[in-house]
């Protein structure tokens, strides 16, 4: 199965510096593409139609994927490890505050089958929409990841994201504390990781079982919200739980 992980912020002319709490990126930051090239986006390179939508949720921050996520496997309508396609202007892998060893000294030394209960990082202010993929990772979620990327996304991949030859290597979480319990809970698995800088060149290859919006305001200038009826369209919304 194969999710749509989607962000409003991709769908600018540049990639806005975080905005404090509260506010939005000014206006001059970037532009919001039109409506018609949103539209052809959504439908060439992603596959959407709107004579067939795809169940989703719009989230205000993108971690609110989770809850989405972690909601529709408890009702059997999305089976684990499944794919995502993430397209934004950011890799949300843990790049900043609070870094990636939140989850990679923490995460993984808990056992794989209480790891995703979330709320505990929440709590602890260790999770949040730049780093929630990250942690999905961790969550053994996900089996293979697309990180469809703006042509004015910043360099933001972690060191784990390995260049080869011709692409990316597959991630395979680690450290000193995976290493310890490695016996017990098993080997971290490799997720195939693909990385397109030119989002033009990415076409979904088979349809998604369901997608998600994240609004990301400090990301985005408020022009950017006429966006999102349209993008709507695409989809069938449901109602899922909040974190």
């Amino acid at each position: 199965m194969k999710v749509l992980d989607l962000d409003l912020d991709f769908f600018l002319s540049d990639c806005c510096p975080l905005a404090k709490p509260g506010e939005r990126p000014s206006s001059d930051c970037a532009k919001p593409w039109d409506e018609a090239a949103v539209a052809d986006y959504l439908e060439t390179h992603l596959g959407l139609d709107r004579n067939h939508p795809v169940p989703g949720i719009v989230t205000e921050t993108h971690d609110g994927a989770l809850a989405f996520w972690r909601s529709r496997m408890e009702k059997g309508l999305l089976k684990r490890p499944f794919s995502v396609v993430h397209v934004d202007a950011h890799a949300d892998l843990g790049i900043g505050k609070p870094g990636p060893g939140i989850v990679l000294n923490g995460v993984l030394g808990v056992h794989p089958k209480t790891r995703d209960r979330f709320e505990r990082y929440y709590a602890n202010r260790q999770l949040d929409e730049a780093n929630y993929l990250l942690f999905a990772l961790a969550f053994r979620w996900i089996d293979s990841l697309t990180l469809v990327r703006d042509p004015f996304s910043r360099p933001d991949l972690p060191p784990f994201c390995e260049r080869a030859k011709h692409g990316f290597r597959p991630i395979r979480l680690r450290s000193y504390v995976s290493g310890l319990f490695e016996a017990q809970y098993g080997r971290e698995p490799e997720i195939p990781l693909s990385v397109f800088d030119d989002p033009f060149s990415y076409t979904a290859d088979e349809p998604f079982s369901c997608m998600n919006l994240a609004l990301s305001p400090r990301y985005a200038p408020e022009a950017a919200d006429a966006l999102i009826p349209l993008i709507a369209r695409y989809m069938d919304l449901v109602t899922e739980p909040r974190i």
